[in-house]
């Protein structure tokens, strides 16, 4: 149980980070102060139910897609978030195509490190108590 609310957190975590260093490099992206707690709610819903689904097409259907499925989650929780969030706006093609890519690429990064920090917390914390 601790380690899905973990697991849960990092995601909201990355998630938004991912939002959040893609609006300081891209300005035609913005996102409002209150409504970003949304926007990451959202955009981490869609990512988690759409993964599966597309990883499943990717699978049966689409073998090509198979590669790129982290992308297109991406993309789709995007264009879901601006759709029913105030908070988030994406303007011009290109910022959608750069958008996904940065949100995408933050949020990786920003997975593979939070826990690393989390267990070295943990860690330290653990080996203060045991001395």
């Amino acid at each position: 149980m601790v380690r899905l609310l973990v697991g849960i957190l990092v995601r909201l975590a990355a998630n938004a980070v991912g939002l959040l260093v893609a609006t300081a490099v891209l300005p035609r992206m913005t996102i409002s102060g209150v409504a970003f707690f949304t926007a990451v709610a959202i955009f981490t819903v869609v990512e988690v139910v759409a993964d599966p689904l597309l990883t499943k097409i990717s699978l049966t259907s689409l073998p090509v897609l198979r590669g790129g499925v982290a992308l297109v989650t991406t993309l789709v929780g995007l264009i879901f978030t601006t759709a029913l969030s105030d908070g988030l706006h994406i303007s011009g093609l290109g910022t959608w195509a750069a958008a996904t890519v940065v949100v995408w690429l933050a949020a990786l990064v920003a997975t593979l490190v939070l826990p690393l920090l989390f267990v070295k917390k943990a860690w330290r914390r653990r080996a203060t108590t045991a001395n």
